[in-house]
C-alpha cells in the first residue's frame, strides 16, 4: 500500500478520511492541522510567550514537539512547565522524561508542585475529601488548573497550551452532560481569545490514536504507566464507548465534535452574561467564589 501524497510506503491508514499516509506525510498532516486549529481559534498571537504544560504523557510531549518546530518559523516563544501532584511512584518517571526531552531541544523547563502552591499533595487532598462525591480526577483537575494559572503568571506567559485532544474534549463533554454541569460546557469552547489568561488546546481537533502514532513515528519518549487513580471516574467507560462507535462508524467523533462546538458556543454566550470575578482570587467565574477556590478553601479548613 502506497502513500496517497508521495507514493512512498504507507504507514498509517486514516479511516475517517480514507487516506493512506507514509510516516513523513502523516507527521506533516498533524503539524499542519495543529497550525490550522491554532489559527482558526485565535490561540496564539504574535510575539507571545506560550506556557506549554507538559505532563510527560504522549499528548503533551507531542504538542511540545510540534510547537517547538512552529516557534522556529512563527513569531512566538515557548517555555515548559510540569505540575507535580505528588503521586508516589508515578510522577518521578514523567519528570525525568520531560527534563531530558526539554534539554534535548534546549527549552526552559520549570516544575511546580501542589505541595508548594497549596501546601498539600494530591494524596493529602484525597484523604481530606472524606465522603464527598468528587472523584480523584475532579479534585486533581481542579487543583491542576489553578497550578497552571500560577505557573503561567510566574513565568510571564500570555497563554497556556495543553495537550488535550479531540477524544479528551468529547469525554469531558459527556461527563459534564451526565453530571448536569452544563455551565462547564461553555468554558470548554476552543476560542478563549477574549480571556485575560488564555488556555488553549491545539490538539482539540485531532484523534488520540493519531497522536499516539505521531509520538511513535517521531520517536518521542513518553510515560506509559497510567495514573493509579485513572479508573475512579467514568472517563474510561466513556472513552471505550466512543471508541466502539468510531470503530463501527468512522468519523463519528468528528461529527460529535462539530456538535460540541455549536453547543459550547451557545452555553458560552449564556455564561458571559453571568460572568463575575471570584472574590478570593480575582479570576473570572460564574459565582461569588470560583470552583478552584471553593475546593482549596474546603480542603484547608479540613486540614487545619
Amino acid at each position: 500500500m502506497k502513500c496517497d501524497r508521495c507514493q512512498n510506503v504507507a504507514a498509517y491508514s486514516r479511516k475517517y478520511s480514507g487516506e493512506n499516509l507514509c510516516s513523513i506525510c502523516f507527521s506533516d498532516s498533524i503539524l499542519r492541522k495543529t497550525a490550522k486549529t491554532i489559527s482558526k481559534f485565535n490561540m496564539i498571537k504574535n510575539n507571545e510567550l506560550v506556557c506549554v504544560a507538559v505532563s510527560g504523557g504522549k499528548d503533551s510531549l507531542a504538542l511540545l514537539h510540534i510547537l517547538h518546530q512552529m516557534s522556529k518559523n512563527h513569531n512566538f516563544r515557548i517555555k515548559v512547565i510540569t505540575i507535580d501532584e505528588g503521586i508516589p511512584d508515578y510522577r518521578n518517571e514523567a519528570l525525568e522524561i520531560v527534563k531530558s526531552f526539554c534539554g534535548k531541544i534546549n527549552v526552559d523547563h520549570l516544575v511546580y508542585s501542589y505541595k508548594d502552591i497549596f501546601d498539600l499533595t494530591l494524596d493529602d487532598a484525597l484523604n481530606l475529601r472524606e465522603n464527598e462525591k468528587m472523584s480523584s480526577c475532579s479534585i486533581c483537575g481542579t487543583l491542576r488548573r489553578r497550578a497552571m494559572d500560577y505557573a503561567a503568571k510566574d513565568i510571564g506567559a500570555d497563554v497556556i497550551a495543553t495537550g488535550h485532544n479531540l477524544d479528551d474534549n468529547l469525554q469531558s463533554f459527556f461527563i459534564n452532560m451526565l453530571s448536569g454541569d452544563t455551565n462547564k460546557i461553555g468554558w470548554m469552547d476552543p476560542d478563549t481569545s477574549k480571556n485575560s489568561l488564555r488556555k488553549v488546546k491545539p490538539f482539540c481537533e485531532i484523534y488520540e490514536s493519531e497522536i499516539v502514532f505521531y509520538a511513535f513515528t517521531n520517536e518521542i519518549p513518553f510515560q506509559t504507566e497510567p495514573c493509579p487513580h485513572m479508573n475512579e471516574g467514568i472517563r474510561t467507560e466513556i472513552r471505550e464507548f466512543l471508541n466502539s462507535l468510531e470503530g463501527q462508524h468512522s468519523g463519528i467523533k468528528n461529527n460529535l465534535f462539530n456538535s460540541f462546538l455549536k453547543i459550547s458556543g451557545i452555553v458560552k454566550d449564556s455564561n458571559n452574561k453571568e460572568r463575575r470575578i471570584c472574590l478570593n482570587c480575582g479570576n473570572e467565574c460564574t459565582g461569588k467564589i470560583c470552583s478552584v477556590c471553593n475546593l482549596v478553601l474546603k480542603l484547608n479548613q479540613k486540614q487545619s
